[in-house]
């Protein structure tokens, strides 16, 4: 599991990051599955960032509350346990109900910060705007949505979109695997699938797979979870079976499970996904950026600027040591304006609360955020 890669990694981990507090102390920068990190250490150094010294921010107390997406959750998760080896006066903890319910918490003010395997919706967007909780949106990783399959199946390599509307969509109809391509066994399709709070959900279905909400529509008999561990034990344990979550669990599950390579719409090249096809794109088109969306008021705290200081420096390491790929560094500079300035809104919908969609770099601009107000 993917906690167990990053303890594995402790002694070089937790001094590098523990190093790059320290680096940013001297340039003066600063309810499913729930874990946390509890952050108590004397720190030795007496050196300068702003007008604090390391030792006093190492004291600083508090807690940093994070829910949302199970896709993201490892992330934040990682970057916890990281921060907890400097700061361990402060609990950050790290709950999983899937992007949909962080952001319903996040709405209510119950969390600092939500994470989010999709853009904020338009219906998310107005609630934030009519209980006045300002946001800023923090890309922090490229994941690609994964199509899997159980070991055993020898006879599917490739999917095409069309394909996944045949086993995933009600109107599809298939019952076997026969059913989507005459050529293959009249073996029984088992679906797992991430609940529909899951941004993982949304992404697959609203993005790619049923796009059209009038006439198409997922099945109603798969099994569903918001535990992408619980997705993964039972796409192991059937052979008919296919299921789809984060690249993350399936880079940490290859013994037990296999990826479909997905064929491009626009180009009919069939790819499988790797670090080096999400970061490209070319695993098209279920590659996606992950975010973090933080509230405004949280940041006046110490405990969460300190947190998400450290968050976004590291944030490429933290995402490639839990298998994600991450975004290029022209794309984290402005990660790290946003998040400096302050500047609110998402840039993921007109002013007409339309989504928009395209590259991470075209889209995530300054000159393209769309603010509450």
């Amino acid at each position: 599991m993917w906690l167990n890669r990053f303890r594995s990694g402790t002694a070089v981990l937790g001094e590098t990051l523990a190093a790059s507090v320290i680096c940013l102390a001297m340039v003066g920068c600063g309810p499913s599955s729930t874990s946390s990190s509890s952050t108590n250490s004397d720190s030795t150094e007496d050196v300068a960032m702003g007008d604090l010294a390391v030792s006093e921010l190492a004291n600083i107390e508090g807690a940093v509350e994070i829910d949302g997406s199970s896709t993201v959750a490892p992330i934040s998760e990682a970057a916890a346990e990281a921060f907890g080896k400097t700061f361990k006066n402060v609990k950050v903890t790290v709950a999983i109900s899937g992007t949909g319910g962080g952001f319903e918490r996040f709405t209510n003010g119950e969390i600092d910060i939500s994470d989010a395997s999709r853009p904020i919706k338009d219906s998310e967007f107005k609630v934030c705007k009519e209980k006045g909780v300002s946001f800023v949106e923090l890309p922090i990783a490229y994941d690609g949505l994964s199509i899997v399959i159980n070991k055993e199946n020898e006879f599917v390599d490739q999917l095409t979109v069309e394909d996944l509307k045949k086993i995933f969509l009600k109107e599809g109809g298939v019952k076997t695997w026969k059913d989507v391509n005459p050529e293959w066994p009249d073996l029984e399709i088992k679906i797992y699938a991430p609940g529909t709070d899951s941004g993982t959900f949304d992404y697959f279905f609203g993005d790619v797979v049923a796009k059209d909400e009038e006439t198409e529509h997922p099945r109603d008999d798969m099994s569903v979870s918001e535990d992408d561990n619980v997705l993964v034990t039972g796409v192991a344990g059937e052979k008919g079976a296919i299921g789809f979550f984060g690249a993350s669990y399936y880079f940490a599950n290859v013994g037990k499970i296999k990826a479909v390579k997905i064929v491009d719409p626009n180009t009919g090249e069939a790819v499988a996904p790797t670090p080096e096809t999400i970061e490209s794109g070319q695993y098209a088109p279920f590659s996606r950026p992950l975010f973090i969306y933080v509230k405004l008021d949280s940041m006046k705290r110490p405990e969460v600027k300190q947190f998400l200081e450290f968050y976004l420096k590291e944030a490429g390491k933290l995402a490639e040591m839990v298998d994600y790929v991450a975004l290029p560094d022209s794309v984290y500079d402005v990660v790290k304006t946003h998040y400096e300035e302050r500047i609110t809104g998402t840039h993921y919908l007109t002013p007409e609360l339309e989504k928009k969609s395209g590259p991470l770099t075209e889209l995530y601009t300054t000159e393209n955020v769309v603010d509450i107000e």
